[in-house]
């Protein structure tokens, strides 16, 4: 990984795609400056697209009222937008309605037996307002469980067919094919017309933790914040470039780069 201090692009960058949990957030909350610097990237005129973990409860909220042009959520169970104009939220689930409700019960039992096997894990606290997803608590709300529990709850969620992340917090579990990137790419072609494939390298992905890699492999300017040095045994995909600062500073430090590259241009 490079210092993105070193950062450069010839053409530019259109947009920037950024994990919430510990990237955007510092101890599990937004500083004044993450959020201005937000703010920072819709004024200069940027995609500005949070690709997140969190719940679609939270992702309605976010789609609404944070300065974004769309959210991905559940780790790409969906994407919102918002249609300022009509004055109505936008909503793209990668499956339907049916599919769905029948997975919530068996997503239910899945869970419960990890909470029987793994001690000291919990549902995490936003789980009441998920759609698709199991989500378990390892150091949220709960004493942090040693890797070994970590990896055990991953471990019992793929033998019972789910699809398991891990990430910064919780352990993430789904009944599906789709990722943050698939999702991603979705939601470009669909709501903005833009096919990341021969457009990717005009975006910046920012994350910290190994439910990124997918964003990290995929993005030629993937970016790392500091904290990313806390998993980087578990990655087989590093970002290409890592910031100096932690978390939500290290976000500050993405965004001040980019904004002030593009004031020189």
């Amino acid at each position: 990984m490079r210092r993105f201090a070193q950062f450069a692009v010839e053409n530019g960058v259109d947009g920037v795609l950024f994990d919430i949990d510990d990237t955007l957030t510092t101890d599990g909350k937004i500083t004044g400056d993450a959020y201005a610097a937000m703010s920072r990237l819709k004024m200069a005129g940027m995609l500005v697209v949070p690709i997140t973990g969190r719940p679609a409860g939270w992702c309605d909220h976010i789609a609404r009222m944070w300065p974004v042009d769309a959210v991905v959520g559940e780790n790409g169970a969906f994407y919102f937008g918002y249609d300022a104009a009509a004055g109505r939220i936008i909503k793209r689930f990668m499956a339907d309605d049916a599919i769905r409700k029948q997975n919530r019960q068996r997503l239910a039992e899945v869970a419960a037996a990890i909470l029987a096997a793994v001690p000291g894990a919990a549902l995490a606290a936003d789980h009441a307002y998920r759609e698709a997803d199991i989500a378990i608590d390892f150091c949220e709300e709960v004493p942090r469980l040693p890797d070994a529990a970590i990896s055990r709850i991953k471990d019992l969620m793929e033998v019972a067919g789910l699809t398991a992340k891990v990430s910064s917090i919780h352990v993430n579990g789904w009944f599906g094919e789709y990722d943050k990137l698939t999702t991603t790419q979705k939601l470009f072609n669909e709501l903005f017309g833009i096919n990341l494939a021969t457009e990717k390298s005009r975006y910046v992905f920012v994350g910290d933790s190994p439910n990124d890699q997918p964003m990290f492999a995929y993005f030629p300017n993937s970016v790392g914040v500091a904290n990313i040095a806390d998993f980087i045994s578990q990655l087989t995909t590093p970002p290409t470039f890592v910031t100096d600062q932690r978390c939500g500073a290290g976000f500050v430090e993405v965004v001040n780069r980019l904004v002030g590259l593009q004031a020189r241009d």
